[in-house]
């Protein structure tokens, strides 16, 4: 068990719960949380009893974003120098964009900046009804990190991305969930439930190798300027169903109407050959 300081890490019954867990700054987001999210969504990933990951807080807030406590930015310090440098809202984005396994986050309160944009590359975001939302950067002088300016566009359309951006105003969930930014709104005590709900029905009922093929499809695929890499990558999958294990079972389980139980594992049956699983492959 990997001790963290300012996150909480902790598994149960297939899904892995990492927490944002400094509430007395408000999860204000530090290069510490960073490293620590960074680590802890990588174990996560890495561990055969995990399927799903719920990303939350302790606290009413989800995090308002930037530790700005010492009235300044102060990011790199330890953190490495020179052209190599990564910004740590964009380290746990992108962390979890490259994982196998599906992300919910559960928001609640106040979620802004970088507290918003680390969730940006999470599969499914639910908000509460107290939720609160802004991209605050040109209101701050500052620019916006955490790769939004990719996933914000792709989320909600160009419109609404630079209205939300450019403004820096702040909007609430029903806003949110009408621009397709978060998935569905519930009460601030039951988001936690319903991300829990909606982690053991793709556990139930779906299979790890396929929802992590599909995961990464859609997030490496869908903004190619063509849809013929999409196809050719489809052609090799689906030309490889008859081989497939979990295709017989879920075909099976479907044809008894009895729920499924796939045999195949994430990521050792995942396909050696799709092209981001190859070193330099593309895309």
């Amino acid at each position: 068990m990997t001790s963290y300081t300012a996150i909480g890490s902790t598994v149960s019954e297939q899904i892995a719960t990492v927490t944002l867990n400094r509430p007395e700054a408000r999860n204000g987001y530090t290069p510490a949380m960073a490293n620590e999210l960074e680590h802890a969504f990588k174990a996560a990933d890495a561990d055969p009893s995990v399927r799903v990951v719920v990303f939350t807080c302790a606290g009413p807030d989800f995090s308002v974003g930037a530790d700005l406590s010492g009235g300044a930015f102060n990011l790199r310090p330890g953190d490495g120098d020179g052209d190599d440098w990564q910004e740590p809202a964009g380290r746990c984005s992108k962390t979890i964009f490259g994982l196998d396994k599906p992300v919910i986050a559960a928001l609640r309160g106040v979620a802004v900046g970088g507290g918003l944009t680390i969730t940006l590359s999470c599969d499914f975001r639910l908000a509460s009804t107290d939720s609160r939302f802004s991209f605050p950067f040109s209101r701050r002088g500052i620019f916006p990190e955490g790769a939004s300016t990719w996933y914000l566009p792709r989320l909600v359309g160009m419109t609404r991305a630079a209205d939300w951006m450019l403004t820096g105003r702040l909007f609430g969930a029903q806003e949110a969930l009408d621009a397709g930014l978060v998935t569905s709104v519930h009460q601030p005590e039951a988001v936690l439930g319903a991300a829990y709900a909606l982690a053991r029905d793709l556990i139930s009922h779906t299979s790890p190798v396929s929802t992590a093929v599909i995961r990464q499809m859609l997030n490496r695929l869908s903004a190619l300027d063509s849809p013929y890499p999409a196809h050719a990558v489809d052609s090799r999958l689906i030309s490889g169903l008859e081989g497939s294990a979990d295709a017989r079972e879920g075909v099976a389980s479907f044809l008894e109407k009895r729920p499924p139980s796939f045999p195949w594992t994430v990521p050792a049956d995942i396909p050696a050959w799709l092209p981001w699983r190859v070193p330099g492959g593309a895309p």
